[in-house]
C-alpha cells in the first residue's frame, strides 16, 4: 500500500529555512542537494510510514525519523495520508516545538 505524503506549513517553512542556511555557509549547488536528500527520505515514507519512532510521550500519534544524523522529520500517519510536520535540527527538544505548532 502506497501513502501520500503531505508538508505542513511549518515543515515547509523549515525545509526552505535549512536550504537557506546551508546556501549561505556553503553554496546553492549543496543546499539543492542537500534538500534533495531530505527530500528523498521523507518521500520514502509512502511506502513505509511506520519506520519511524513512535512519539507519543510528546503528541498521540506523532512518529520522528533521523535524517543523517543532524534532523528530526516529525510526522504523523492518518489512514492513508503522512504529514511531515517539522523538519528541524535533532539536538532541539522537540517537546516546546511541537506544543508551539
Amino acid at each position: 500500500m502506497t501513502y501520500d505524503v503531505q508538508l505542513s506549513a511549518l515543515a515547509i517553512e523549515d525545509l526552505i529555512a535549512l536550504h537557506q542556511w546551508v546556501r549561505v555557509e556553503a553554496d546553492f549547488p549543496t543546499a539543492d542537494g542537500y534538500l534533495a536528500r531530505i527530500e528523498e527520505r521523507i518521500a520514502a515514507l509512502a511506502d513505509f510510514p511506520h519506520r519511524g519512532c513512535p512519539r507519543d510521550d510528546l503528541v498521540a500519534g506523532l512518529r520522528t525519523l533521523t535524517f543523517e544524523r543532524r534532523l528530526s522529520i516529525a510526522y504523523n500517519v492518518d489512514g492513508k495520508v503522512v504529514t511531515v510536520q517539522r523538519v528541524i535540527n535533532a539536538f532541539r527538544d522537540l517537546a516546546p516545538i511541537l506544543q508551539n505548532s
